[in-house]
């Protein structure tokens, strides 16, 4: 479970949503400026400085107070409130995700965030055998206590989220709450508002756009402790999910499907590559259950924790550190270990780097100069 002790007033919560949403702050950099800094209002007036290390001419954009603010009150409007990583109700097992965002705007029954959680996804051209296989599992598995993730798209999401609405349903957006998409599943959005919950990471009106799905996939399989994938064909959405997943050491289950049908492609294959096969709820209950309330989060500091100047790299260490970046990924562990450098050195000069502007990072860990 989440420690206790972390509670942000309205004033900490509304600086934790101005960083998150600074230009060039991704989720790594907000955690190390809050470790750096202790948080986030002490943050923000570091980043001009920080972006002048990194070799940026100009500060990343802060969005103001009344900004903050306003997008506090639309999400209010529409009965949601803001959950900070490392509180009580944020999902457990996302907490420990690299890339975890630092708020998620969440709409419903916040409580079911804290329940152990099992992603579906799967085709959204699925066959009338592929929805129902769906709905059979997902119906079980919230019988067994579990709650269900998706991403509220067409097809098997959508078939997930209708069986799991009287056990619990958590959907997943790629845009804002007020831009939900697809519109047609506007209806079953408002139902699992009532019975289920929704959540989150982009601002308030942002449309979804295509780069925005697979990001959002990241935290329908960072929620879960496991991913079922239900008909996928090759280069789907479905198998970047279960790919992240992967990455975020999840279990990952396929469902079988003819080879004739392409629509099973991606799930056969994923069987193939080491996926538990799956015909049955309890194939999916049986591996799940020794990992049922095991995600252990880490400490998230508290305003007051930060020393601005621990792990102060010097000049020599700094150009080192930049000598071995170029425009291919490197692992971070890489860097520590050519570099000479320790870990906290690198770590402040990527977070410089990625304030200027002049950091990309990549799945797996890697880092690349922009």
């Amino acid at each position: 479970m989440a420690p206790r002790g972390l509670r942000l007033d309205d004033i900490q919560r509304r600086d934790w949503l101005r960083l998150m949403r600074t230009e060039n702050v991704g989720p790594r950099t907000f955690r190390n400026l809050i470790g750096r800094f202790g948080g986030a209002a002490a943050a923000i007036e570091a980043l001009p400085a920080l972006a002048r290390r990194g070799g940026g001419l100009l500060a990343p954009r802060v969005p103001g107070i009344a900004e903050a603010e306003d997008e506090i009150a639309r999400l209010a409007r529409l009965g949601g409130v803001f959950v900070a990583l490392g509180e009580e109700d944020y999902p457990p097992a996302l907490r420990a995700v690299d890339d975890a965002p630092p708020l998620l705007a969440v709409r419903g029954r916040r409580e079911l965030l804290a329940e152990p959680m099992i992603a579906m996804v799967g085709a959204r051209n699925a066959s009338g055998a592929g929805r129902t296989m769906a709905a059979r599992l997902a119906q079980a598995l919230g019988t067994a206590g579990w709650v269900i993730a998706s991403g509220l798209a067409r097809g098997i999401d959508a078939s997930a989220h209708e069986a799991s609405l009287p056990s619990g349903t958590l959907a997943v957006l790629a845009g804002g709450h007020d831009r939900p998409y697809p519109p047609e599943n506007l209806a079953l959005l408002e139902r699992i508002v009532e019975q289920g919950a929704v959540v989150s990471e982009m601002p308030m009106g942002w449309e979804p756009r295509a780069r925005d799905f697979p990001r959002r996939n990241r935290l329908v399989s960072g929620v879960a402790l496991g991913i079922v994938v239900v008909e996928a064909a090759e280069r789907s959405g479905s198998l970047i999910t279960a790919r992240l997943a992967g990455e975020q050491g999840r279990e990952v289950f396929a469902v079988p499907g003819s080879p004739l049908d392409p629509r099973a492609a991606g799930t056969n294959r994923l069987i193939k590559q080491g996926a538990t096969l799956v015909t049955e709820a309890a194939d999916i209950l049986d591996a799940l259950a020794p990992l049922r309330g095991r995600a252990e989060p880490p400490r998230i500091a508290e305003p007051g924790d930060g020393d601005p100047l621990a792990g102060e790299p010097s000049e020599d260490a700094r150009g080192r550190i930049l000598a071995l970046l170029g425009p291919s990924p490197v692992a971070v562990d890489d860097l520590v270990a050519l570099s000479g450098s320790s870990a906290a050195e690198v770590q402040i000069v990527l977070m410089e780097l990625e304030i200027a502007g002049r950091l990309e990072r990549h799945p797996g860990g890697g880092v690349s100069l922009a």
